[in-house]
């Protein structure tokens, strides 16, 4: 802005910037509908919701200017100019705020609302780079938001009529704000910008206290009704359970009557020879809750039981049929780390966990991205590698997470299931909506294509294992496709949910409504019923039995979460609590508007309440229940001053480097001491876990650094670093055997190989010298 006039700005400068602000709101709405209707989710852009967002976007002007004016007012007549520069620096980080929030929600197809607070920086910044990355494109977006703003303001001055007192203009921008109020607002047609705001306002203040009658308010005595036991021909062994959690695997995708139907022919074949219900619902609207609500039957916390700071005591699947002889095993294509399930894993002693950085060389991670990144190995490629390794003589529990159903939609193959998709939509089965969303959303389809090809695969490589007989597959997705339009609040959470296996006597389509924290305490009736198990006497499970009855109906109460820090749905009955609203759910999992008889409001603020309550307190279930208790790393007082002294937050990067920079001090006391605070946290941390073997080797723990050191090449085969400390260890010890079987280990597992090849030349030469025999090892 020119700041050369020695003249204070007045209203008329300040009205012509608000002026400039709303038609930059106005146009930010503009793009927001285009896109979804190029998109295939609106039908028009200039609709009515449309209006409804022009009047919103103009209240949020008008309390804008209301905030401002009086700053503006007061910076003038401080120093003339300065209140004009603060307003127009504050209104475009507003645009640029507002332009970031549509374009977030015009991919997501919801809004960023106080989930914003239960993801670090790090889960931030790994869920935009795997995503599509930071392109150009917004930044020039942000260049013509700031262009636009600052021409209209000058366009203004040839057509602005003088308001001439302040008092009257205060209070027609406050009615305006006030007229706003009354109108309807859906996510679609709000400011983003104060979506966000009133949130996180809501979030941080909501009074969540819990006047206990009991101790521990969730704990019941184990009396869950053994419904799966007329369909199961179970044998004398135990059975194996491997479940397979499949990304954004919604049911308006699979099945009979599907709204996007024909994408999915494996499982929707599957559904027909399994026991199958079509009415499941995830408990929460995004990945992060699926472990502990399906292999858990937990509460939420705040953010989700995965963002807890301690864990409270709890009984999850895993710990229970570890507990009874089961070998307990996790895998996934993408990093452990993410959303805190490398931790959540350790809590429960999950016997093995894969992630990205245990495949190796043979495997193919995901194409790159535009941005130049990758997720991690897609779903075929895990279940290659999973199928590949040594199987265990004892009953199992196994449990896959998919990525391929995500972000950025770029499966292995992406032209030929591209070219399927055409196929399918050239047999004119679809309304017309439906194939204008279908067509907009090419690659979306094509990956669903892929991931049920990759599930047919896998299933094929399980009937080749001598245990397929006794093994029940169960299925289900995470949430539902995020970027597809969804039909209501409670799209998002609807999830086919499929039991498979060559022990069941006859299949079953149920239509009633379960969850799954259902799935958990109906699998162990099953158990306790036909064999002699170790069962805890009371438990916390969130569910019951799953509902078996063949016909719609719903009975069960069940709290939903939107996104981290988003409790506002909850299912009671045939009634839904959504975001203020009370609705009556149908046959369809159509929700039509009800007009009060339902306590479903009720019960969620008595749910959020119990559900901080025993998530903060460790009153899910006392210590005496507990099989695993996570054997936290304990830090002094001073120590943890010390550690927050050096960087107080959650990137362990930074910390990782800090405690690197300590060892090459020579002060191994405190890199070691940084680095056991690390692994407390993020236990999957390769590089720290490293560092803490080189440190032990650098103090003359030779065998201490070697275990440390082959525990990283048993978590992660790839990663080099693991291998080079591992190759100066053995040349500092003359363990010149162990070092040419290394040899063999690193270039049968990792891609990286030559990045050391000094090291195993060195091998090779310290062997020849020592004369140890290169061909016979």
């Amino acid at each position: 802005m020119n700041t050369s006039t020695k003249d204070r700005y007045t209203l008329k400068q300040y009205t012509r910037l608000i002026i400039a602000f709303f038609v930059c709101l106005l146009m930010l709405s503009i793009f927001q509908y285009g896109t979804l209707y190029f998109k295939g989710v609106v039908d028009t852009i200039l609709s009515s919701s449309f209006f409804i967002a022009v009047a919103h976007q103009l209240g949020f002007a008008c309390i804008v200017a209301l905030c401002l004016v009086f700053p503006f007012n007061f910076w003038e007549n401080y120093r003339p100019s300065y209140g004009l520069n603060l307003v127009f620096g504050l209104l475009i980080f507003l645009l640029i705020i507002e332009a970031m929030l549509i374009s977030y929600y015009c991919t997501a197809l919801v809004p960023l609302g106080s989930d914003l607070l239960g993801y670090s920086f790090s889960d931030i910044k790994m869920t935009i780079k795997n995503s599509g990355g930071i392109s150009i494109l917004p930044l020039l977006g942000i260049v013509v938001i700031i262009a636009l703003f600052f021409g209209t303001y000058k366009l203004t001055s040839k057509y602005y009529h003088y308001i001439g007192r302040m008092y009257p203009f205060t209070i027609i921008l406050f009615s305006l704000f006030i007229s706003t109020l009354f109108l309807e607002g859906k996510p679609i047609n709000q400011n983003k910008t104060q979506y966000l705001a009133v949130n996180l306002y809501s979030s941080t203040t909501e009074d969540t206290s819990y006047n206990a009658d009991v101790e521990y308010p969730m704990i019941k005595s184990v009396h869950v009704e053994n419904v799966l036991g007329e369909f199961f021909e179970l044998k004398e062994e135990k059975p194996n359970f491997v479940f397979l959690i499949v990304e954004g695997l919604g049911r308006d995708f699979v099945g009979q009557d599907a709204e996007f139907g024909g994408f999915t022919p494996f499982l929707d074949s599957l559904t027909t020879k399994s026991l199958y219900w079509e009415n499941c619902l995830s408990n929460t609207g995004r990945t992060f809750g699926v472990l502990p609500s399906l292999l858990g039957s937990l509460p939420f916390g705040k953010s989700g039981f995965m963002e807890l700071e301690k864990y409270p005591n709890k009984l999850t699947l895993f710990s229970i049929l570890k507990n009874n002889g089961y070998y307990t095993s996790f895998y996934q294509g993408t990093n452990s780390s993410f959303d805190g399930v490398d931790r959540f894993l350790r809590s429960e002693n999950v016997d093995f966990v894969l992630d990205k950085s245990g495949f190796g060389s043979k495997y193919k991670m995901q194409a790159e991205d535009a941005a130049g990144s990758s997720w991690g190995y897609p779903d075929m490629e895990l279940f290659k590698k999973t199928l590949s390794i040594e199987r265990k003589e004892q009953p199992k529990l196994e449990a896959y997470m998919t990525i391929s159903n995500h972000e950025p939609f770029i499966p292995p193959n992406q032209e030929f299931y591209e070219k399927q998709v055409k196929q399918i939509l050239s047999k004119g089965s679809y309304d017309r909506k439906t194939e204008k969303v279908i067509r907009k959303n090419n690659n979306v389809f094509a990956t669903l294509l892929y991931t049920d090809d990759a599930l047919r695969s896998a299933l094929d490589g399980y009937k080749n294992l001598p245990e397929y007989d006794n093994t029940i597959f169960i299925i289900t997705g995470d949430h539902r496709l995020i970027p597809i339009p969804q039909r209501n609040s409670i799209s998002r959470f609807h999830v086919p949910l499929i039991m498979y296996s060559p022990l069941l006597k006859k299949s079953r389509k149920m239509s009633s409504i379960s969850s799954h924290f259902d799935v958990t305490p109906t699998l162990l009736a099953l158990l306790s019923q036909q064999y002699e198990m170790k069962m805890p006497k009371k438990v916390a499970w969130m569910g019951g039995a799953l509902d078996v009855a063949t016909e719609f109906r719903s009975i069960k109460d069940i709290p939903l979460m939107r996104n981290k820090n988003e409790l506002k749905e909850y299912v009671s009955g045939e009634k839904v609590y959504s975001d203020g609203s009370i609705y009556e759910i149908d046959a369809q999992m159509n929700l039509s508007t009800s007009f009060g008889g339902s306590k479903a409001e009720a019960k969620l603020k008595a749910f959020k309440s119990m559900n901080a309550y025993v998530t903060t307190n460790d009153k899910i279930i006392p210590d005496s229940l507990a099989i695993f208790t996570l054997k936290k790393e304990k830090f002094s007082d001073s120590e943890m001053v010390w550690i927050n002294s050096l960087y107080n937050g959650q990137n362990y990067d930074r910390y990782y480097k800090i405690a690197r920079q300590l060892a090459f001090e020579k002060d191994y006391k405190k890199s070691l001491l940084l680095c056991r605070y690390i692994l407390s946290e993020s236990p999957s941390h390769i590089d720290t876990k490293v560092l803490t073997g080189r440190v032990h080797a650098w103090q003359r723990k030779r065998e201490k650094a070697i275990e440390i050191l082959k525990s990283c090449i048993e978590m992660n085969p790839n990663y080099i670093d693991s291998y080079a400390a591992l190759f100066d260890v053995y040349f500092w010890e003359d363990r010149h055997r162990d070092a040419l079987k290394l040899i063999k280990t690193v270039e049968q597992n990792s891609s990286s190989v030559e990045e050391i090849r000094d090291k195993i030349n060195r091998a090779k030469r310290e062997a020849r010298k020592n004369k140890v025999a290169i061909t016979t090892i």
